[in-house]
């Protein structure tokens, strides 16, 4: 039961608690960038390009770690 909670992290290099507080913080700036993309649906010249920007950035963040 307890390699359930530690295989995928090892994977990477990582505890689970290093793993979990990772995927806190990656799923956290993933609401900032829903938040802003909902703004900007409303407010079009809002926000013009946290959302993409920040994915784009994320998503090099994520890749450099593996």
């Amino acid at each position: 039961m307890f390699s359930l909670f530690t295989k995928h992290p090892a994977t990477v290099n990582e505890t689970y608690l290093q793993h979990m507080w990772f995927a806190l913080r990656y799923s956290f700036k993933f609401i900032l960038c829903a938040i802003a993309a909902f703004i900007h649906a409303i407010f079009p010249f809002l926000f013009t390009t946290y959302a993409s920007k920040k994915v784009e950035y994320l998503s090099k963040w994520v890749n450099t770690r593996e």
